[in-house]
């Protein structure tokens, strides 16, 4: 193969320097014979055109390796997975086969192949949409932990070509399954800096003005920000040396994802964010004192504590109980120079590769099959897949859920360990100790005193379940508990009793039907479920069983509405042909028109309430069972819209020029100082084609906080005006509601 003639000359360069990378770690587990049969099957499935461009124009061959390099180098994984990942495509393409490859290799090798195959299918059919599909991605992914590193490390590839990527669409797709999907993985594994990269890059692509901020921001304070670490790290780093540790201490700066997350939940600006990195501390161990690097780290720890003043309720200790990923390191929050918080984490070089390979490194030092709780995660996944009628929105809900949560630890009665996320309940207790226990629990003796099933756990308490036989999963339970098993089983529970209590009421209904000689038509029946706005038939039947539904007043009407319909049918036979009238939906008049789905006009629309939109601002058009509602692209409904019922997303786009008027909701906040209201209700009244409408102040502690609402004639008005009002003396925010 002459690389010349495959790559350009940019893909080239980095073509020999991914072989020469992966060429390092395979040759730690193959012989020169086995890396000259792997090379020869690449280099002949290149020469029948496997390694095709995609529709983006990313070369096939070069994300093959680099997704194997990203694997070997960033997660640590070795032979297997590595030879899978690089022959699943010649094999996909049908120039080899898995039986070849088990001859060449190993029976391993080729199961991955197999494994990745499916998974592979799978994603090209808009797995997150298709519900039958993503039940299948997920139990690939609970089939063999291996094939999530390889599908992680193609997804951190894609995104690193994200500027690649010509489909803005797509692009998309990519960005906000990787914040959904393959971020809360990478976390649940272990592998931090991949899960970071992962969330920046998807808020890169999602808000890309909001990404663009905070990388200027953190660009233009690094210098003090360096110098201040400087300042902290130099005397730690004397007396640590001085008390005979060999170790490496730095500053990181947090993901640009954390501090977006920090300015939106805060409420706050960028310069008021104290938080913004984390002093880490790394501590040399010989590779056979794992049992005293507990004791080093404490040691470590109480050295730092001496000389900077900690705050007690900063303190988190994952030396003595890892997280569930293998995680181990001391956490502390301290009072640096000018008085200000640092966060200081504290481990030991073991610990360090195991927080930044994840669960690849875990293995390194205690073997996969040890490791208990993937394995209580992934039976979690099976348990979950094992129901063939769970939504998959649902399901990705709960499936996330168990990713990101901390956990607690509770004990039984008899000193079991119970480990369980934060915020679970005494009837999540129940489930995980068993699904009866769960399902006839009533409440419970915690620390030997009496509790409600809905009393919430805290670390180190002890669990005596309480159970009587006649209880049963209620629906109320949903609303409090927190594990994925216990959702499951209750839901499960709530189904079974459903469908029998709807089997007696449709028993009840052919009984009354029977018993005044009617034989029901089916479909007439359904037709008439359906018009009385009924879901399902179950609901219906539950209706009839539950008493809210009479069955011989339903049986009136619905010999009434057999009778219009035959009526009707007959209205349609005399007249020979019948053209149905059809009153046309009033069309919109405003003149700022909206273009919808590329090219069409005219067409009844609602501006959706829980953004506002006005007239420039970028949109899309939701088709929802009351028409057709505009949203913003940054609405606060917007990701679960698109991950819930993406197929129901339009595009549109304003037309004309915004003769409108939209009335606009602006929180104004700042120092309460004399005047500042009449100074900003003066910025809005000389304004030109703006007018104040609502005003509403609350102030306290000299904080003043205004509520406005304005009448404007588009976005750019708008902008305009909020310039102006953050120009007031103090004034210290605008933002649109």
């Amino acid at each position: 193969m002459k690389t010349e003639d495959f790559f350009t000359a940019e893909e080239n360069l980095r073509f020999n320097a991914v072989v020469r990378s992966l060429s390092r770690s395979l040759f730690a587990f193959l012989n020169k014979q086995e890396i000259k049969k792997l090379k020869k099957l690449i280099a002949d499935a290149a020469s029948c055109d496997c390694y095709s461009r995609d529709r983006n124009g990313i070369n096939g061959l070069l994300r093959n390796l680099e997704t194997a390099r990203i694997a070997a180098d960033e997660m640590g994984l070795k032979r297997g997975p590595l030879i899978a990942q690089m022959l699943y495509r010649p094999v996909f393409k049908k120039i080899h086969t898995t039986t070849d490859i088990e001859k060449l290799f190993d029976a391993d090798v080729a199961q991955l192949v197999e494994r990745l195959l499916r998974t592979s299918e799978l994603y090209a059919r808009n797995t997150a949409v298709d519900s039958e599909n993503f039940h299948r991605l997920l139990f690939s992914f609970a089939e063999d932990v291996r094939v999530i590193l390889l599908m992680l490390a193609d997804r951190l590839y894609m995104m690193r070509m994200g500027k690649q990527i010509a489909d803005s669409e797509q692009r998309l797709r990519l960005a906000r399954e990787a914040s959904y999907l393959y971020a809360p993985l990478a976390h649940r594994l272990g592998l931090y800096a991949i899960k970071g990269e992962l969330e920046d890059l998807s808020l890169k692509y999602t808000d890309p003005q909001q990404f663009a901020f905070i990388k200027e921001k953190l660009s233009e304070t690094k210098q003090s920000r360096d110098a201040y670490i400087a300042r902290f790290i130099a005397p730690v780093k004397e007396k640590l040396t001085e008390e005979g540790f060999t170790f490496d201490i730095k500053g990181r700066t947090k993901s640009i994802h954390s501090i977006n997350n920090k300015l939106r939940n805060q409420q706050t600006e960028f310069e008021k964010i104290y938080d913004l990195f984390a002093i880490r501390v790394i501590i040399d161990m010989p590779f056979d004192s794992i049992n005293k690097e507990r004791s080093e780290c404490w040691r470590a720890f109480s050295i730092i504590t001496n000389m900077y003043q900690p705050n007690p309720k900063r303190m988190k200790d994952w030396i003595s109980i890892p997280k569930s990923n293998g995680y181990e390191s001391l956490h502390t929050t301290v009072m640096g120079p000018r008085e200000q918080w640092v966060e200081v984490q504290i481990r030991t070089r073991r610990m360090d590769e195991i927080a930044e390979k994840g669960l690849a490194a875990h293995w390194k030092y205690k073997g996969v099959k040890e490791d208990s709780n993937l394995d209580q995660l992934l039976a979690n996944v099976r348990l979950a897949l094992e129901n063939k009628d769970t939504d998959p929105y649902d399901l990705m809900k709960n499936f996330r859920m168990d990713l990101y949560s901390d956990e607690i630890y509770v004990f039984t009665p008899k000193g079991a360990l119970i480990k369980l996320p934060k915020g679970a309940t005494v009837l999540d207790f129940a489930f995980a100790v068993h699904t009866e226990v769960g399902s006839r629990c009533v409440s419970a003796r915690v620390n030997d005193r009496n509790v409600p099933i809905r009393y919430v756990l805290n670390n180190g308490d002890t669990v005596a379940v309480q159970t009587l036989p006649t209880q049963s999963p209620k629906p109320g339970w949903l609303s409090f508990v927190s594990t994925s098993k216990a959702r499951i089983k209750i839901k499960q529970a709530l189904r079974e009793e459903a469908a029998k209590n709807a089997e007696y009421g449709k028993e009840l209904l052919q009984r009354r039907f029977k018993n005044r000689k009617i034989e029901p038509s089916e479909p007439t029946l359904m037709r008439l479920i359906k018009k009385n706005a009924y879901k399902t038939v179950t609901d219906f039947y539950l209706d009839i069983a539950e008493s809210k539904l009479d069955p011989g007043q339903f049986i009136d009407e619905y010999l009434d509405f057999e009778r219009k319909e035959k009526e009707f049918d007959q209205e349609v036979i005399s007249a020979g042909t019948f053209t149905p009238s059809i009153e046309m939906e009033e069309m919109t008049t405003r003149p700022d028109v909206l273009v919808i789905d590329k090219n069409l006009t005219g067409i009844e629309y609602k501006l959706s309430k829980c953004c506002n939109p006005i007239f420039g601002d970028e949109i899309f058009a939701f088709v929802s069972t009351q028409g057709i509602k505009i949203h913003r692209v940054n609405c606060p409904n917007e990701h679960e819209m698109r991950e819930r019922f993406g197929y129901r997303i339009v595009e549109a786009r304003w037309s004309g020029k915004g003769a409108n008027d939209y009335i606009v909701d602006l929180l104004v906040l700042g120092r309460d100082n004399i005047g500042i209201v009449t100074n900003i209700t003066s910025v809005i009244s000389k304004e030109k084609g703006v007018a104040l409408r609502t005003i509403r102040i609350d102030s306290s502690d000299g904080f003043f906080q205004g509520h406005f609402g304005v009448i404007v004639k588009d976005s750019r008005s708008l902008a305009t005006l909020i310039g102006k009002i953050k120009a007031v003396k103090g004034v210290s925010a605008v933002t649109r509601q």
